[in-house]
């Protein structure tokens, strides 16, 4: 299916993304990051914890030194409480997941992924490889609502298309 090229790829992609994005949220001030804009989500921030969850979630799966979150599903809008805590977690996952992303082989990506999945009650099985490109679909997905809001918000959303990623991000 996947091969870990594109898992290198598209971790660098998923920092990148994550570094841009940092520099517009200290522009904002508490108040518009945490406003209900009507998204899944409600707000940018609550959109950020939930996309932080996400890859918390699966790198847990992933990786046997990546704790899973400590929230459900459903609680992952309120996983980090400020901008400092959640940007200081975002540094540091990001991180894990490129180094994670260097140390795959192609048949690493060919396993079989068991877990209990609490959002729908039963226990799941895939390949690895699905469960990786899920995992960066999933955030290029929320991003993209981060983007809507940003540019409703008034703010220049940044660059988004992989192709415009600097060789050394």
């Amino acid at each position: 299916m996947i091969q870990k090229e594109y898992v290198q790829q598209m971790a660098r992609y998923n920092a990148w993304q994550n570094s841009q994005l940092r520099g517009t949220f200290k522009q904002m001030s508490k108040d518009e990051l945490t406003r209900d804009r009507g998204a899944f989500f409600g707000s940018i921030f609550g959109t950020m914890n939930h996309l932080l969850w996400g890859d918390m979630v699966w790198m847990s799966r992933f990786c046997d030194d990546v704790p899973a979150p400590s929230v459900s599903a459903k609680q992952s809008v309120d996983l980090t409480p400020s901008f400092g805590v959640w940007d200081a977690e975002r540094f540091r996952l990001d991180g894990r997941i490129r180094i994670w992303s260097q140390t795959l082989s192609n048949m690493d990506l060919c396993v079989e992924e068991h877990w209990f999945s609490g959002t729908t009650n039963q226990h799941m099985t895939r390949s690895r490889g699905l469960c990786v490109a899920h995992m960066f679909n999933h955030q290029t997905h929320h991003r993209g609502q981060i983007s809507q809001m940003l540019n409703q918000a008034g703010y220049t959303p940044p660059v988004s298309d992989i192709i415009f990623m600097p060789e050394d991000a």
